[in-house]
């Protein structure tokens, strides 16, 4: 295992010992305690809080070992000195790591080494300062679960006495960061109904959202806390069945597209500006909800913070169940939707105990501060209400989000479904996400004869038959409001999301590079998936190290502390790389060109070569049934159903280790028999190794416990795979050979004539090791991701005007 720490702050003495009477580890007694052997028994008296007797503490400390041949409890009865070699010997047993598998009892230190854990390093005794100095240092550092001992001490109940605190002295921060001192068995939990600037469903009436909160017990005595606000389109359920039932065909063929002179202000989306209905009248006011919920669609990251002063606020928006209005997948309407509950929290927008009565409820236990969590789509909402510049919001945490719906459902003028859901589109996901279908008399009677209308209108406007960028993308495209951004922006991103790509966190990281605000991002090295369970990396920590300073105005240095930058590596497992920046449009540039096979550094051979689109029906029924299987094979230059469509270029094997950071550019002088045609390509690790895999492996069960007496989570880590594998995909990318110029203008493609065309592959972050080769693979079809027509499409490739542009870090 390797700990990898980045929200730890470095204190002073005067600061520990200030923080450490903050948190009652320094008290009286130990203030005017001199033996150093006698404080560390008094502060390890303090840590072992399920023992209430002083021979049950004894016998406790019987089971941990101080040297190889004494135990910690005869060890500090002989009052021994206390040294470096004894503190972080067990200080590893009380972190949980295991003797002889995890660490050698002879050589404590060089464990902490290897694990990464800090460390306080002097030979000799240890005087008293020093004592204290490491216990404050252990209290940050992670254990083998992958929180810290503080956090630990903290599930066990070490802060239930600060429950009862005076609301001024709460929050209480350690470290920077906010502590469990709030009760869980005492969270409120209510419902209100927002209502938002929209009137979606055209009923004539403004569309009221069900919003639901969990807030502390001490907003009940005065204190104000922040919000951690979770949009979720899927927190009051979806709807399976509906949509697969409108998943689309992807058994189509591509066809040729109508050649046009658009230009972007042609299909640029302008904002119509529509007479909204009147407010709903006020006929009263009052100060609490008078609708609860038992159990909401959580996110433990929110759950973890519950503990610890903020408020969790949850809403679906319009469309869903209890909420009025229609889904229409991240348009303008949708985002405005989100931003009503962000000005609600922020005092400005109304709500209502419920949907008839008139009693409006001002968020009165908030202090106006927001920050919006979540993942995929939910961080994709984040993204959207960031880009209205809404006051109130100061940060946002997305996590694998959208910056532009084209580029999730589409790209290079093709239809190119997200990995893993082949058919689906923004009419599917708006089906999937109308959760008033869950209420039969209301979807039914109200609503339903609406949007069905509504989603003809869809799939006309998203048009699948031309994959062309247009006003009903444009619409859905975050980008363009960029500048509007006010917030801090920390996003998360895995480097192998075929989902939601990474190029939607890379142009999003590229358009914030003008705007004044603080950005971060993670790339981690999995799918489309959360790592705040991860046990290699402190994500928690940054967390709370970064809305702490956010939301509660700590000063704790969280925007210069936390790297711009953090990469987990693809080679090593547990390993995580603090850089200055990604993409980098300074970074040094490779050109490499091809030739017959190969990839070379100076133009070589000339030539044309030539691969087919289609397959025989059994080989074709066989990939369209397991397009994982077609994955493999696609790369595999053994797999030969497939040499006949599709071309290998490798460089040669690499002497040293190289990293690709950033988009790889292929250029290719291109040409199809027929006057329509599609590329895709992939970058691809040759050289056989055991990768990690990018889904997590479940170490424990509930292993992370999120607070006393309270929720739980999975702990999970990426591991190797079990075998080596000859090779692996870096990144891919598609075009439509008639949207050569851009998405929104279609070229003429004269049948068997060369083009020059430039894809633009899925930007990453990848250690090519040496001895592996970097490959390039060009075809057509992509079973996982592009229409499947199995067309009699044959393409040649001028080698003279073709090249690759890798990004190499110098």
């Amino acid at each position: 295992m390797k700990n990898n720490q980045f929200a730890r702050i470095t204190a002073d003495h005067q600061t520990v010992i200030e923080e450490l009477r903050r948190i009652r580890f320094l008290d009286d007694l130990i203030e005017d305690e001199a033996m150093p052997a006698m404080v560390y028994r008094l502060l390890l008296r303090k840590a072992f809080l399920q023992v209430r007797g002083e021979q049950d503490f004894c016998d406790k400390m019987k089971n941990y070992l101080a040297t190889p041949e004494t135990d910690l409890n005869d060890y500090l009865h002989a009052s021994t000195p206390i040294t470096a070699e004894v503190f972080y010997l067990v200080a590893l047993q009380l972190c949980g790591f295991l003797a002889e598998i995890d660490f050698e009892i002879s050589d404590p230190l060089a464990a902490m080494k290897k694990i990464q854990l800090p460390a306080i390093v002097c030979n000799g005794a240890w005087n008293k300062d020093q004592v204290l100095d490491a216990w404050y240092l252990l209290l940050t550092t992670h254990t083998k679960n992958g929180q810290t001992f503080l956090d630990q001490l903290t599930n066990q109940g070490y802060f239930v006495p600060f429950y009862s605190l005076d609301v001024h002295e709460k929050p209480l921060f350690f470290n920077g960061k906010a502590q469990a001192v709030f009760d869980t068995s005492e969270l409120i939990r209510e419902v209100v109904y927002v209502e938002a600037a929209v009137d979606s469903d055209h009923d004539g009436k403004r569309d009221l959202l069900k919003v639901e909160f969990i807030r502390p017990a001490d907003t009940e005595r005065g204190l104000k806390v922040p919000a951690l606000f979770t949009a979720s389109p899927y927190s009051q359920d979806t709807n399976d069945e509906a949509g697969a039932k409108a998943m689309h065909n992807v058994h189509v063929p591509l066809t040729e597209k109508q050649p046009n002179e658009l230009k972007y202000e042609d299909i640029a989306y302008k904002h119509e500006e529509r007479a909204l209905p009147d407010p709903s009248p006020v006929s009263g006011k009052s100060k609490y909800a008078t609708e609860t919920f038992h159990r909401e669609f959580s996110y433990t990251l929110n759950d973890y913070f519950l503990a610890r002063g903020f408020a969790a606020v949850y809403a679906s928006g319009i469309g869903t169940l209890d909420s009025d209005g229609i889904q229409t997948c991240g348009d303008p309407q949708q985002t405005a939707a989100t931003v009503a509950v962000i000005e609600w929290l922020n005092g400005r927008r109304r709500a209502f105990t419920n949907r008839t009565d008139h009693i409006a409820i001002p968020a009165w236990w908030c202090n106006g501060n927001v920050a919006m969590t979540g993942r995929s789509y939910l961080g994709t909402l984040a993204n959207a209400a960031a880009t209205t510049g809404v006051d109130g919001l100061k940060t946002i945490i997305s996590e694998a989000a959208i910056s532009s719906w084209y580029d999730y459902y589409r790209c290079g003028g093709l239809m190119v479904a997200p990995g893993g859901f082949p058919g689906e589109d923004a009419d599917v996901l708006a089906i999937e996400t109308l959760s008033r279908m869950k209420a039969p008399a209301d979807y039914q009677l109200r609503v339903k004869a609406f949007f069905d209308e509504q989603m003809k209108q869809m799939q006309r406007d998203m048009d699948r038959e031309s994959g062309n960028y247009n006003t009903f993308w444009d619409a859905r495209n975050y980008l363009k409001d960029v500048p509007n951004i006010k917030c801090d922006v920390l996003m998360v991103h895995g480097l192998n999301d075929w989902n939601v790509k990474p190029g939607q966190a890379a142009q999003l990281w590229q358009a914030l590079r003008s705007v004044p605000v603080t950005k971060k991002i993670i790339l981690h090295q999995g799918r489309h998936i959360y790592i705040n369970a991860f046990r290699s990396i402190d994500y928690t920590d940054m967390i709370n190290l970064w809305i702490s300073h956010e939301l509660y105005g700590v000063s704790n240095g969280a925007k210069t502390l936390l790297p711009n930058v953090i990469v987990q590596d693809n080679i090593t497992p547990e390993t995580w790389t603090a850089c200055e920046d990604w993409e980098n449009p300074d970074t040094p540039k490779t050109i490499y060109y091809l030739t017959p096979q190969r990839l070379v550094a100076a133009p070589g051979d000339s030539g044309v070569l030539s691969f087919k689109d289609s397959l025989v029906e059994a080989a074709f029924n066989k990939y369209c049934a397991h397009p994982d299987q077609w994955a493999c094979d696609i790369l595999n230059e053994e797999a030969h159903t497939l040499s006949d469509n599709r071309l290998i270029f490798k460089i040669d094997s690499a002497s040293e280790d190289r990293i690709i950071d950033g988009r790889v550019r292929v250029r290719l002088k291109a040409a199809s028999n027929r006057p329509f045609g599609m590329l895709s390509i992939q970058l691809v690790d040759y050289g056989e190794a055991r990768r990690l895999n990018p889904v997590p492996t479940r170490f424990e069960m509930r292993g992370i416990d999120l607070g006393y007496h309270w929720r739980e989570e999975h702990l999970n880590e990426l591991t190797r795979a079990r075998f080596a594998t000859p090779f692996k995909m870096i990144t891919k990318g598609h075009i439509n050979m008639q949207n050569r110029e851009n998405t929104w203008k279609v070229n003429e493609l004269t049948p068997n004539q060369f083009y020059p065309i430039t894809i633009e592959l899925e930007p990453t972050f990848h250690r090519l090791a040496a001895g592996h080769q970097l490959g390039l693979v060009v075809y057509a079809t992509d079973f996982e991701m592009t229409v499947r027509g199995n067309q009699d499409l044959h393409y040649s490739i001028d080698l003279s005007g073709s090249h690759l542009t890798v990004p190499f870090r110098s």
